[in-house]
């Protein structure tokens, strides 16, 4: 795993302040939240899918 260390965030929020500007700066990490919680809510609805899956093919079989 990447391991950024407190140097490198300094840095990249100096560099996001220069690139979007303090207004936008809200709404970027507003986007990234929601983006980060939309991809681990699909990632645990994904066993649950495949659950589902074998007990429809489970009950087509069985008829």
């Amino acid at each position: 795993m990447m391991n950024i260390g407190v140097p490198g965030l300094i840095l990249i929020v100096i560099l996001a302040l220069i690139i979007f500007g303090p207004a936008k700066l809200p709404q970027l990490g507003s986007a990234i939240g929601q983006t980060l919680k939309e991809f681990k809510k699909s990632t645990k609805e994904e066993p649950q899918n495949k659950k589902l899956v074998q007990i429809e093919k489970d009950t087509v079989n069985e008829k």
